[in-house]
């Protein structure tokens, strides 16, 4: 069953960028944005993290952390973050379970492009899946959702 508005956050660890690897639960007390794109190096995807990238100062500016979750490999995620510039991890959910988790596995198989926003208290207060993928969430709708978070 998929979470949604409401119910905790179901918590994860998956290797990351940076040579390292993350967990949700390692930023209790601060908002997250967990974003799940379909893959690396594909026109709205790169256009999207770019977006979340070049305003990540909106992002920061109410004490989110962004984590960005698709099923390619480190070696896909660190080409592709090196390419960009991301300053946010990339994380690799490879057998999709942390995809499964949320809810955003499509009926090919494909994780969805979607995003969930978690409150400090680790209950996601913010939930989107898109159907077909080929637009996403604006940083102004994400920061929105962050700022409302903070009394969930």
């Amino acid at each position: 069953m998929a979470v949604g508005t409401g119910d905790t956050a179901p918590d994860f660890t998956l290797p990351g960028t940076g040579g390292r690897s993350y967990s949700l639960s390692e930023f209790k007390g601060q908002p997250v944005v967990v974003v799940f794109y379909p893959g690396d190096a594909t026109a709205v995807c790169t256009k999207q993290l770019n977006s979340y990238n070049n305003e990540l100062d909106a992002f920061s500016g109410v004490g989110a952390q962004v984590l960005a979750i698709s099923a390619q490999d480190m070696d896909s995620h660190e080409t592709f973050a090196a390419r960009h510039g991301f300053k946010f991890p990339l994380l690799a959910d490879t057998d999709k379970s942390v995809a499964e988790k949320y809810g955003t596995i499509g009926p090919l198989g494909f994780p969805r492009r979607s995003v969930f926003v978690v409150s400090p208290a680790g209950v996601i207060t913010y939930a989107h899946r898109a159907i077909a993928g080929l637009t996403y969430r604006p940083v102004d709708e994400l920061v929105a959702a962050v700022e409302a978070s903070r009394t969930a």
